[in-house]
Formats: structure tokens, C-alpha cells, sequence
């Protein structure tokens, strides 16, 4: 078993080494993270079901519309959430902070799943779907930056590529899960059950997990004293001030990724209600989404410590952008199983690949000290900005426009933006690190 020695500083190279961190122990940060993205983004393959539950409007389309907004008003409270957990993360520790927000996302996807529907109790079953949305986007919020954190610190220098991609990767593992459980139901209940109440026993299996993902997230090791190598971007930069440059690409970088993704997890709801597939062949653009996620996500990470965070970013992208119209081309005139999934599966390869590098690209780019705050900060803005609105958007210019293809003329524009900014940021994956003998080598000397 390979033990994830922590890095030490040049100006402490003879003092002893702190202990290392196991596999199992990232194990169990990377699982927990799934689990959060697992309970948070499971609303949107169930968008339509939760409308007709929560949200009866005078059509098909406002009820969506309410249901989706709904959705999105989790991502405005995850700022709120990234600064007041984010900000723990670096004062306390990373576990503390990944604790909490853990135990949060789990009170809220109960008592989502338990709330009562609009039949029932009336205006107060949307007030409490809206409470606990944004209970969710608070957790959330505050989970990526310490984790991601956690995951940098805690992986050997030559190889945080790798483990830092398993942040975006355990998104792709919660995909997965919410595409099968989708499939599973959708299969084995008739449409009437599974919108009546069989959408609840999805958020219940997240609800189910809580206590475990307590039990292995008490038992990580803490790595923010962990004493690590000054990047070059940034040797001076300890405040939020010294960080506004990447702060303002990060946002553009992330903002661009996060509109891809929630564009993979309209999918669904796209297959369903515009191309007018059957809800089976839906909930498998989920499911291919989730599985070349996880694969590729972990394929760019590792790449990049070779080839560099840029390179694995910028060219995957670039390909991204222009394989994106002819997928939904072909999904639009054929409107057949093999083609949707055929297409979700190269777009979703082409952004996993790149998104991985792109996250690990900002968090070395920004100094330990305010790493959990800017990580958590500059996530929660951008999803809140774009995660939130996207599938409203491209909701409401498919109804407008009366144009199948609005969410590839969307995701392109976002893509294109997030291109120009990583142009401009600096390259990270070869500033001289720190081997565990305390010696300064590049990360390239070390393989």
C-alpha cells in the first residue's frame, strides 16, 4: 500500500516528518464528498416528479419552471455556506469543517424526502422544500473547498494530479449512482407510483448513508499544519487580496465547468420532456455521464502531473467546444437510445478529462492559509451564478425559442469563456515541490 507522505518545507527540511495518510484515509473524504454531490444533485433527475409533488402550476411547463427554480435557490445559498464553513476549514481544520457540512446536507435531504406534498399541507409543502434546498446549498457550499484542500495536502507531490482529481471524480461516482437508482425506478414502477412517491426513495438511500459517512469522516487525519512548498503564483499572497487575479479566472474557469455539468444533468429532464424519450433510456444519459465522469475525471488528473494542469485543460476543452453541436444535432434528428447516450458519453469524456486538472490548476495556485475560504468561495459563486440558472435557462429558451438545440448554443458560449481564462493563468504542475526527505526537487525529478 502506497502511503501519502505530507510535505515538508525547505526551511524545515530536518524536522521529522509528519505522519503519513493512508489510501484509505482519502478513501474516505473522496466517499463522503460523493455522497454529499450524490444527495444535492439527485433534485435535478427528479425535477419533474418534485414539481408535480411540491409545485402544481397551470401546466406542464410552470411547474417545471417552479420545481427548477426551487433547484437553484440551493446554489444561492452555498456562498453563505463556502465563506462560514470555508472560513472554519482554515482557522480550525479541514475534518471539522468536512464534519459538519456533512452532517447538514444529511438533516436536509431527510426532511426533504419526508416532507408532505402540495395535496396535503398545502403552501407549506413548498416553503419546506425551499428550506431544506437551501440547507442543502449551505452544506455544499462549504464541502468542496476543505476537501479539496484535503485531498492536495494529503497526496504526495508527484502526484496531486491524481488525487486531487478525485474531488471531480466522486461528482462523477454521485452521478452514477443517482443515473442507476433513476433507471432502477423508473423500471421497476409504473409512472404514477414513481411520481407520486416513488422519487422519495432516492433521497431516502442518500438519508440512509449519513451515519457511516459520520463514522468514516471522524476518523481522517487533520493536514491543515501540514507544512508544504511556497508556490512561485503566489509566495507573498497570505490574504484574499493577493489572490484576486485567480480568484476572478477561477470563477470563469469553474463558472465555464459548472454549466457543462448541470447541462449533463438536464439530460434527463431534456430526453424526457423535449426529445420525448422513455424515462428508462432518460435516466441512462445519467448513468453514461456519471461513469465516464468518474473514469475520465481521474484519467485528466493523472495526465496532467505529467503533461501539466494547462495542457490537460485547454486542448480537452477546445475539442469539447467542437464536438458539442454535432452531438446534439445528431441527438435532435435521430431521437434514439444509442445516439443520446452516444453523445453524452464523448461530451461528458471531453469535459471530465479536463475539469479534474482545472480544479486542481486553482487550488495550487492559491496559499494554504486562505485555501479552504478561496476554494469554497470561488466553487459556491460560480455554481450559484451558473449551476443555479443553468437548466431554468435552457428550460425557458427551449419553450421560448422553440429550439431543441438552446442548451448546446448555451454550454458553448459558457465553454468558450472558460477557455479564454485558463489561457491566462499560470501553470502550477512543475513549481519545485517538496520530497518527503525534505529535499526541493520538481515533481517531474521525482517520478
Amino acid at each position: 500500500m502506497v502511503e501519502l507522505a505530507a510535505s515538508a518545507s525547505s526551511s524545515q527540511s530536518n524536522a521529522p516528518a509528519p505522519a503519513a495518510i493512508s489510501p484509505r484515509q482519502v478513501t474516505a473524504a473522496v466517499v463522503g464528498n460523493a455522497l454529499e454531490f450524490y444527495d444535492f444533485t439527485t433534485y435535478a433527475y427528479f425535477a419533474v416528479q418534485i414539481g408535480h409533488a411540491f409545485f402544481p402550476g397551470r401546466s406542464a411547463f410552470e411547474s417545471l419552471m417552479l420545481s427548477l427554480a426551487t433547484f437553484g435557490a440551493g446554489f444561492f445559498s452555498r456562498p453563505i455556506g463556502a465563506v462560514v464553513i470555508g472560513s472554519l476549514a482554515d482557522r480550525v481544520g479541514r475534518r471539522p469543517a468536512m464534519l459538519l457540512s456533512f452532517t447538514l446536507m444529511g438533516l436536509a435531504i431527510l426532511g426533504l424526502a419526508l416532507t408532505p406534498s402540495y395535496r396535503q399541507i398545502g403552501l407549506a409543502a413548498p416553503l419546506l422544500a425551499l428550506s431544506f434546498r437551501l440547507l442543502q446549498g449551505f452544506a455544499l457550499g462549504g464541502e468542496v473547498g476543505p476537501t479539496t484542500a484535503f485531498l492536495i495536502e494529503a497526496a504526495p507531490p508527484q502526484r496531486r494530479g491524481l488525487y486531487g482529481a478525485w474531488q471531480g471524480a466522486s461528482q462523477g461516482v454521485a452521478t452514477l449512482l443517482g443515473g442507476l437508482i433513476g433507471v432502477g425506478l423508473s423500471t421497476h414502477l409504473n409512472p404514477h407510483d414513481l411520481d407520486a412517491w416513488g422519487w422519495r426513495i432516492a433521497f431516502l438511500i442518500g438519508a440512509l448513508v449519513l451515519p457511516f459517512g459520520l463514522i468514516i469522516r471522524r476518523n481522517l487525519p487533520e493536514t491543515r499544519h501540514r507544512d508544504e512548498a511556497v508556490h512561485a503564483a503566489h509566495p507573498n499572497a497570505p490574504t484574499l487580496r493577493g489572490h484576486l487575479r485567480i480568484i476572478l479566472l477561477g470563477l470563469a474557469m469553474v463558472g465555464s465547468f459548472t454549466t457543462a455539468t448541470y447541462v449533463f444533468q438536464y439530460m434527463t429532464t431534456y430526453a424526457s420532456t423535449t426529445l420525448h424519450m422513455q424515462m428508462g433510456v432518460a435516466f441512462g444519459a445519467t448513468v453514461i455521464s456519471g461513469a465516464v465522469g468518474l473514469v475520465f475525471t481521474l484519467l485528466g488528473g493523472a495526465l496532467s502531473d505529467r503533461f501539466g494542469r494547462k495542457a490537460m485543460v485547454l486542448i480537452p476543452r477546445t475539442l469539447f467546444l467542437l464536438a458539442t453541436l454535432p452531438a446534439f444535432l445528431l441527438m435532435v434528428h435521430r431521437h434514439d437510445a444509442i445516439t443520446l447516450l452516444g453523445g453524452v458519453g464523448l461530451m461528458g469524456a471531453l469535459s471530465s478529462v479536463s475539469s479534474g486538472p482545472g480544479l486542481i490548476l486553482l487550488t495550487e495556485s492559491v496559499r494554504k492559509e486562505v485555501r479552504g475560504l478561496v476554494l469554497s468561495t470561488v466553487y459556491a459563486v460560480a455554481l450559484a451564478v451558473f449551476g443555479g440558472t443553468t437548466q431554468m435557462v435552457i428550460t425557458a429558451l427551449i419553450h421560448l425559442t422553440g429550439d431543441p438545440l438552446a442548451p448546446a448554443w448555451y454550454m458553448m458560449a459558457a465553454t468558450a469563456i472558460g477557455i479564454a481564462a485558463v489561457s491566462l493563468m499560470r501553470e502550477t504542475a512543475h513549481y519545485p515541490k517538496i520530497a518527503p526527505d525534505g529535499e526541493t526537487v520538481s515533481p517531474r525529478a521525482m517520478r
